[in-house]
């Protein structure tokens, strides 16, 4: 297994008669570094999602291919049908609270920037 560290999404939703989404999936396996970090970051944030190990269902090894290019590459991230390779929280985020904003806790703060990125932010603008 490759790990992708895109984080871009595998495919846009449509906004014609689009449902409410209603939960988060997460796909991992077990001993997965990368996994292990995204679950932390999301349960310190109060992110809920639903976890499915891909080595327990070949239906979810399954949707993993369909997002990453064949390969099962985890962690990957499901938000109705838009599919998250290796994300990075900030990726998922992002997204989430330009999208689906429901789905993020009620008292949601967005993580401060750490030093790099106040740097950056300070030079960039």
């Amino acid at each position: 297994m490759s790990d992708d560290t895109s984080g871009e999404p595998s495919s846009q939703p449509s906004d014609a008669g689009a449902a409410v989404v209603q939960q988060i999936d997460l796909y991992w396996r077990p001993g997965c570094g990368f996994c292990s970090m995204l679950q932390r970051r999301l349960d310190k944030l109060g992110v809920e999602r639903v976890e499915h190990n891909i080595w327990d269902d070949d239906a979810d090894a399954a949707i993993v291919r369909s997002h990453a290019d064949g390969n099962e590459t985890v962690p990957t991230v499901v938000i109705g049908d838009v599919g998250f390779v290796n994300p990075s929280v900030t990726d998922l985020v992002v997204y989430l609270a330009a999208e689906h904003p429901h789905l993020l806790p009620d008292d949601f703060e967005p993580p401060e920037a750490g030093s790099l990125g106040k740097f950056v932010a300070r030079v960039f603008g």
